[in-house]
């Protein structure tokens, strides 16, 4: 469903991307699956819980403990104990930096959209 100009331009899925260099990015699939894995301690309930397979869910997981100076995720194989995944000091810092950063553009991108929404038509059409 594409929005239009009688939603609210600013809501709590306004999501931000931070990008750095060409491919090493941490978005919101990524923080929510960090955010996941710290809540349940599981990279297949973190799965189940945001909509995604496993497969997905250790695909990005295995790319931030790449892409970070040390590993994000700290995974345990299953067995008679049972698997699991906790985020390791330095994925919590990276988890808390993120929703940082995403709480700052929203205010920044609340506090100017009002001036950029009274230059729009009403009856403009939006364009996803």
């Amino acid at each position: 469903m594409k929005p239009t100009m009688n939603t609210l331009p600013l809501d709590e899925k306004t999501r931000f991307r931070v990008r750095i260099k060409h491919a090493v990015a941490i978005g919101p699939g990524k923080a929510d699956v960090l955010q996941g894995i710290a809540e349940t301690g599981s990279l297949a309930e973190a799965g189940r819980r945001l909509g995604m397979s496993y497969q997905r869910v250790w695909t990005l997981v295995a790319a931030m403990n790449s892409d970070f100076v040390e590993p994000l995720v700290a995974k345990q194989r299953g067995g008679a104990a049972g698997g699991g995944a906790q985020l390791t000091p330095a994925g919590e810092r990276v988890l808390s930096i993120y929703r940082a950063i995403e709480r700052d553009a929203q205010l920044a991108v609340a506090k100017r959209l009002p001036e950029l929404l009274s230059l729009i038509r009403t009856n403009a059409v939006v364009d996803l």
